[in-house]
């Protein structure tokens, strides 16, 4: 059974930076993509980035380019995404989420592409 745990989410004020990491366990990806997504209060569950586990190309959603970076390390199955130049409106529960079969910009973007969810990690910006 393929789990995901975030963990590194927590209090920052604005201009402040945090690491998020997401483990998974119960198998080991080697195609498609692994992502984070972010959910705040009274809003859609958005896409935030990506990364192919194949060759490490990455996708950014436009607000977080240039603050953001995601990376991975395949022997530890685990994806990380430094957030640095916080906002108040990044705030949000961060998710991550893995799937393997397929790996473009399209499907890298598309929360129903999906397999499998983690359960999220707070994130909260004070201005």
């Amino acid at each position: 059974q393929v789990q995901l745990v975030e963990s590194g989410g927590g209090l920052v004020q604005a201009g402040g930076s945090l690491r998020l990491s997401c483990a998974a366990s119960g198998r080991t990806f080697s195609s498609g993509v692994m992502g984070w997504f972010r959910e705040a209060p009274g809003k859609d569950r958005e896409f935030v980035a990506a990364i192919r586990w194949s060759d490490g190309n990455t996708y950014y959603e436009y607000s977080v380019q240039g603050r953001f970076t995601i990376s991975r390390d395949n022997a530890k199955n685990t994806v990380y995404l430094q957030m640095n130049s916080l906002k108040p409106e990044d705030t949000a529960r961060y998710y991550c989420a893995a799937q393997s079969y397929c790996s473009g910009y399209l499907c890298a973007v598309s929360k129903p592409k999906y397999t499998y969810w983690g359960q999220g990690t707070q994130v909260t910006v004070s201005s």
